[in-house]
């Protein structure tokens, strides 16, 4: 089942990509948290093409190919659509809310990046610095290179901007299907989806005894790079990854239902994940349930864990993660709390991977930053939209981005895997409702 959940990152990198400009950006304006706004004229949104919005997502509901789905636009710091369509559940006819909580999976390595490039700020931390100076066990690292008999030793060490590009070597055992990927399966390395007794320490120490599958700095690899990054955050700041990004991010921000696990009191607003039934619907994934070589547990490790992973742990909701977007188009600051430098951001949202071949996992006219995808060429895409736009997605059916020249953010959250189809026909019909 890789294939379709391939296929499924490279049509919304395909629809959902904007270019990086070329030229220095003006200093971002800073804006509030996004309010609720019931005027979108007033921000240059039209609320009739809106509806266009959500007969799109509907669609998809009616058709049974995802129970439900919330999305949410915000312009000028201004919410001028917040929507949900569908059931939560469909088994208990649960509606689907906009204050639903839901499984972001890799929308979390935003996040991480947020927090290494916070420490990076204060000195805890270079980009260039190895990461063997946090985890020692990446010190002497091996490459399982092509057409060899035995692994290679690693040029250079993998520094920490290779882990915030992926660009690191490292790569997902659920991803790789070689020696590599069975090398992670045989010896227990999780990808960060299951439960597992490990902690972030042991299953990171684990990693690292694995070959890579590329030397580092020498090719894009979406991969386990980023939970290596929450043992550095770990390391770098003298406190657990959890509290870190509790104490640091979630709670300055405000971002009140985002977490590692779900409590009980807000459990009964947790959507239910689907997968495709084989007869053209859906039906509730199963805890465990393996997919390949992807295996996942979409109840249990949302009720407890011990490994907090950096790449795929969080859930949260549409208005949180929206808090976070704003952070990001302001800057680095939102409501008074300034978690980055507006430079730190620029950074994170400049192409990283110029010198690298095109991966299918980015898109045409795409790089990647430090923890998002950004595009360098507008017409590659071939997708409606505009220079400068930032995000990410997330493996059970969610994706964000930030486009700074229109000051808008969009947010689409579902839960299906594999091949979740909502990210595609979000992005058009928002930048549709833009009237000026």
């Amino acid at each position: 089942m890789l294939q379709p959940f391939l296929r499924t990152l490279a049509v919304c990198v395909f629809v959902a990509a904007a270019a990086l400009s070329a030229q220095q950006s003006p200093p971002p304006k800073k804006v509030a948290a996004p309010v609720q706004s019931l005027a979108p004229p007033a921000v240059g949104v039209s609320a009739h093409r809106l509806h266009r919005l959500h007969d799109g997502m509907k669609a998809f509901v009616d058709r049974n190919e995802v129970a439900g789905v919330v999305t949410l636009v915000v312009r000028d710091g201004r919410t001028v659509d917040i929507h949900a369509t569908g059931f939560q559940d469909i088994d208990s006819k649960t509606p689907m809310r906009t204050n639903t909580i839901f499984r972001i999976a890799s929308m979390t390595k935003p996040m991480t990046s947020v927090a290494v490039m916070m420490l990076y700020e204060e000195g805890k931390l270079f980009l260039t610095d190895p990461v063997s100076r946090f985890i020692p066990g990446f010190k002497s690292m091996t490459v399982a290179a092509a057409g060899a008999d035995k692994p290679v030793a690693a040029q250079r060490p993998i520094t920490i901007r290779d882990l915030l590009s992926h660009r690191s070597g490292l790569t997902y055992g659920f991803m790789n299907g070689g020696a590599v990927g069975s090398g992670y399966r045989k010896n227990g390395v999780t990808d960060g989806l299951s439960t597992t007794p490990m902690t972030l320490a042991e299953g990171i120490d684990k990693l690292a005894a694995e070959p890579l599958v590329a030397q580092p700095g020498a090719a894009f690899n979406f991969s386990l790079s980023t939970d290596v990054l929450g043992r550095v955050v770990e390391v770098a700041s003298g406190q657990p990854f959890d509290v870190f990004m509790r104490e640091r991010i979630i709670a300055p921000l405000r971002m009140v239902d985002t977490d590692f696990t779900v409590p009980e009191s807000k459990w009964s607003r947790l959507a239910t994940v689907y997968s495709p039934d084989g007869a053209g619907g859906i039906r509730p994934m199963k805890d465990p349930e393996t997919f390949g070589n992807a295996t996942f547990s979409p109840i249990a490790y949302y009720k407890s864990r011990t490994y907090f992973s950096g790449g795929a742990g969080l859930v949260s909701t549409a208005a949180d993660y929206a808090r976070f977007a704003q952070m990001l188009l302001n800057g680095g600051s939102l409501d008074g709390v300034q978690l980055l430098s507006p430079k730190s951001i620029e950074l994170m949202t400049r192409n990283h991977t110029a010198d690298l071949p095109p991966s299918g996992l980015i898109g045409p006219g795409t790089g990647f930053g430090l923890g998002f995808r950004v595009v360098t060429d507008i017409a590659q895409t071939g997708a409606i939209g505009s220079d400068g736009r930032y995000g990410w997605l997330g493996i059970y059916g969610t994706e964000f981005w930030v486009d700074p020249k229109e000051r808008l953010i969009g947010i689409v959250l579902a839960q299906r895997y594999p091949g979740s189809p909502v990210a595609a026909a979000f992005q058009p019909l928002v930048y549709q409702a833009l009237v000026k």
